[in-house]
């Protein structure tokens, strides 16, 4: 049995389809209770006795926090639970996380570090930028425009639906334990070819334009992104702002068998959002 946490979020949804489509035994973990099922529990990482419960009969775990200045505690919690029923962990982490650059790595950090020297059998995957971050850019099918924070380098874009495939195999095969995957995309894109792959696909004429970095958080903030989380990716785009995040790796590929999406088939598959 799997315990799936996260599994509201892009990647667990994802997972928690995979997996259900090809009839592994798995259980989805939710903190709101209205959405506890036959096979779902509650499960919330801040109260440690929801832990116990949620990880009886659960041989492997799927580990994934939401993102938030709590997030290495709750993970620490989950992992102590884990360590007690003695399950094996599939972290799911961040690109280069075990250096550190920028907040949101340094959240999944202690939740690694605690990992490998546990005792516990481990996997930890590590994705670069999620495509899907771009079907919050509504200005896309607005005005032919979307923003983000200033990255002049390439970006190995990756699709969270890819994570999931790739998690699946994880969590579902032998021969993971102790090691470490990167994943990303085929290929490294600049936020300018972006904008080129969207108006060949769309037919219409789309621009990246950037902002310094407090207009930047500025606009996300108003287009609903907390501050903690609009700081973080301020932060983020500082980290990789001239280069280390247009690594390809073939890791998509090696664990499941078929390639990772191309940026202009993700676009394809999302042209009615675009517009």
């Amino acid at each position: 049995m799997i315990l799936l946490t996260g599994a509201s979020g892009n990647v667990g949804t994802a997972l928690l389809a995979e997996l259900r489509a090809e009839g592994v035994p798995v259980r989805a973990a939710y903190r709101d209770p209205r959405k506890v099922t036959e096979d779902a529990v509650l499960l919330d990482f801040a109260v440690p006795d929801t832990l116990g419960p949620a990880l009886d009969g659960v041989d492997t775990v799927f580990l994934l926090a939401a993102t938030g200045p709590d997030q290495p505690v709750h993970e620490l919690n989950l992992l102590e639970a884990a360590r007690k029923a003695g399950a094996r962990v599939v972290k799911l982490s961040v690109w280069r996380a075990d250096e550190e650059l920028s907040p949101i790595a340094r959240l999944h950090r202690p939740a690694e570090r605690a990992l490998t020297s546990s005792g516990l059998r481990w996997t930890i995957l590590r994705p670069n930028f999620y495509l899907q971050n771009f079907l919050r850019q509504t200005s896309i099918r607005e005005a032919g425009v979307f923003s983000q924070p200033l990255i002049n380098a390439p970006i190995s874009f990756i699709d969270t639906g890819d994570v999931a495939r790739a998690a699946a195999r994880v969590l579902t095969s032998d021969g993971h334990d102790g090691r470490i995957y990167d994943l990303t995309g085929p290929r490294a894109l600049t936020y300018v070819e972006a904008a080129e792959v969207f108006s060949d696909v769309l037919g219409k004429p789309v621009r990246y334009v950037h902002f310094p970095d407090d207009e930047a958080r500025a606009a996300m903030i108003g287009r609903g992104l907390p501050e903690f989380q609009a700081d973080a990716l301020i932060e983020v785009a500082r980290a990789y702002r001239d280069g280390g995040a247009e690594t390809v790796t073939s890791a998509v590929q090696d664990l499941t068998g078929e390639p990772a999406v191309e940026f202009a088939d993700f676009v394809r598959r999302h042209r009615d959002f675009f517009g």
